[in-house]
């Protein structure tokens, strides 16, 4: 990708080149969530630790392979964030920083099992896509994890247990799948590059791995550990021909 050209050319002449800037857009996964309680009040409350968030250690890794190349790191995820929203606010959020490549992951909040949510979903999707190819932005689109299949015994909060109750049927009927099928459908209509972590996480649930437990909330945010992965994963699609 053009993003890890710009950072060669830096580390090469590193007084005639700019840093770059990676924007990321999504949901309470990309800002930073993890585990949900209730407050003594009686709200629900989300544990917000952004030093653990997967764009953080993309950051770190592109600080190792890149130690002299500047590299902006913008944090636009807001939790409970859906695609429809994000297209309305991609401008000012995203855009108005001038990105090199901007991150999109959405889906987590965007699944429902109402007859248009899949419709609505992609062509929100589309919607972010059009405004960060207009701005000169290049893309990834990184499919989310997987949500829970299964009732965790560490949740007894009545509330949390009615989400995980609808999440596990939206995982288990299918219904998460077709969203991200269609999502990564419009990404390869539109040559935007898929950085497809959903896949993995899928492998690894066929493979017998207990992919609730790698959730920290065990509804759908991933451990401080799996977040890694995403990292990772996204760093090899940087380097990849698109």
């Amino acid at each position: 990708m053009k993003i890890i050209q710009k950072m060669v050319e830096k580390l090469k002449f590193n007084m005639s080149c700019e840093g770059v800037t990676i924007a990321f857009l999504g949901d309470s996964v990309t800002q930073g969530c993890f585990e949900v309680y209730r407050k003594r009040n009686g709200d629900i409350e989300t544990v917000f630790e952004k030093n653990f968030s997967y764009q953080m250690t993309v950051f770190d890794i592109l600080a190792t392979l890149f130690p002299t190349v500047t590299v902006n790191i913008v944090n636009a995820g807001i939790s409970g964030d859906q695609a429809t929203r994000g297209v309305l606010r991609v401008d000012s959020h995203v855009i108005r920083h001038q990105p090199d490549l901007t991150v999109v992951c959405y889906g987590l909040n965007d699944c429902s099992n109402k007859k248009d949510s899949v419709n609505v979903y992609v062509n929100a999707l589309d919607g972010i896509f059009n405004k960060l190819q207009a701005c000169g932005s290049e893309i990834i689109f990184m499919t989310p994890n997987m949500m829970n299949t299964r009732i965790s015994d560490h949740i007894a909060d009545e509330a949390i247990l009615k989400v995980a109750e609808h999440t596990a049927y939206l995982q288990n009927e299918g219904i998460f799948d077709a969203h991200i099928e269609a999502a990564k459908k419009l990404c390869r209509l539109n040559n935007i590059p898929i950085c497809d972590c959903y896949a993995l996480w899928k492998k690894l649930d066929s493979c017998g791995v207990d992919t609730t437990e790698l959730l920290s909330n065990k509804i759908n945010h991933p451990t401080r550990e799996m977040n890694k992965m995403f990292a990772y994963e996204l760093v090899k699609t940087m380097f990849e021909e698109h």
